[in-house]
């Protein structure tokens, strides 16, 4: 059995970590930049126990709560730079996927102070960086364990990853309580985006025996909350909470071993041109991608429904039904918004391979 895995965060999980744990903290320094958006820290309690544990600690801070979502790498820049100013040993962050992700990026910039928008793109990798402590407050980012961080791009406002070692966390706090607090509407897109780590990893031809298990450890869980979301309209309970939240951060580490394929990278345009959620934007080519599957790998489509327990059409009606994506766009300017990609390794670890016309098609069938 042949492995190469690098995940060098570690994870510490359970009720209360945060408040147990206040040794980690103060052993990054005494002076830390939390990086989060205006409301998303403060009302799933997450913010209210880090200042808890700084102030346990003797740790001095600063809040930088200008993340946005879809976050712009000039705010990652900018917070750089109030890291810089107040001497910052650590960051971090709270919130979903971009406070997580933004905080990356940050932890780079601080340590770097001669990065502009294109430099953080093109850096030497890996490049110096403050150690980062992420804590997460979403079922479906994976964040807390991947080394990838998805940006917008202030110039082209075309959303980019940048990834490397310099993009983990030293720690990574997973408290499920956290999660509590998402409406439905988050609960559905946050989680969407977890099934789609995890199946579009599960169809990678990286996906070998260790990812496959991370896979399998997500799917059933993620798979039980969407045909409860779908079929009742109506929150989880804290126990369905926690199950999700945990499957997203196995669907998290199947990610971090077998990347994503085209749904991701086409999903990008649903979110910059129609403002539709990530995962939405993801799950919406899901039909697609399944059939691509079918025809390429069959055997592991089988294999999916056996461990998902169910069949093909309660399978697409469950995630299609959440999804609900509609759009309007002439093929010109769907043509248009493709011809950016050249060669797209999510493209590549698409079963049978993917090109930028049945990327324009898969689109157009959604109009």
């Amino acid at each position: 059995m042949d492995f190469n895995i690098y995940m060098p965060t570690r994870i510490v999980g359970g009720k209360d970590c945060v408040l147990n744990n206040g040794e980690i903290f103060s052993s990054y320094g005494k002076k830390c930049l939390i990086v989060t958006s205006k409301s998303g820290a403060v009302k799933s309690g997450a913010l209210k126990d880090v200042l808890a544990v700084f102030e346990k600690e003797g740790i001095a801070y600063g809040i930088f709560d200008e993340i946005t979502e879809n976050p712009l790498a000039s705010a990652c820049i900018k917070a750089g730079e109030a890291a810089r100013e107040m001497n910052a040993d650590f960051i971090v962050g709270i919130g979903g996927g971009s406070p997580l992700d933004a905080s990356k990026a940050v932890a780079i910039c601080a340590e770097n102070p001669e990065l502009d928008i294109d430099g953080l793109y093109n850096r030497n990798i890996p490049s110096k960086a403050l150690p980062l402590i992420l804590i997460g407050t979403t079922s479906g980012t994976g964040s807390e364990v991947t080394g990838v961080s998805v940006l917008t791009n202030d110039k082209t406002t075309m959303k980019k990853s940048i990834s490397g070692a310099d993009c983990y966390a030293a720690v990574s706090f997973l408290d499920p309580e956290y999660t509590c607090s998402m409406p439905y509407n988050v609960t559905v897109t946050t989680v969407l985006d977890a099934f789609a780590h995890a199946v579009e990893g599960w169809f990678s031809v990286k996906c070998t025996a260790l990812p496959k298990k991370y896979a399998e450890m997500a799917l059933p869980d993620i798979f039980e909350g969407l045909r409860f979301l779908y079929e009742t309209k109506t929150l989880p309970d804290e126990k369905m909470r926690e199950k999700l939240y945990y499957a997203s951060i196995y669907a998290g580490l199947t990610l971090n071993v077998c990347g994503t394929a085209f749904p991701h990278t086409v999903g990008y345009i649903l979110t910059e041109e129609f403002g539709i959620p990530h995962g939405k934007a993801c799950t919406a080519f899901f039909p697609v991608f399944l059939e691509k599957a079918k025809v390429n790998m069959p055997e592991r489509v089988t294999e999916l429904l056996e461990v998902l327990q169910t069949d093909e059409e309660t399978l697409l009606r469950t995630v299609s039904g959440l999804t609900d994506v509609k759009i309007q766009a002439e093929k010109a300017d769907i043509k248009k918004w493709c011809s950016r990609w050249g060669v797209v390794k999510n493209f590549i670890n698409t079963p049978g391979g993917f090109t930028n016309r049945e990327a324009e098609d898969a689109i157009f069938r959604l109009c």
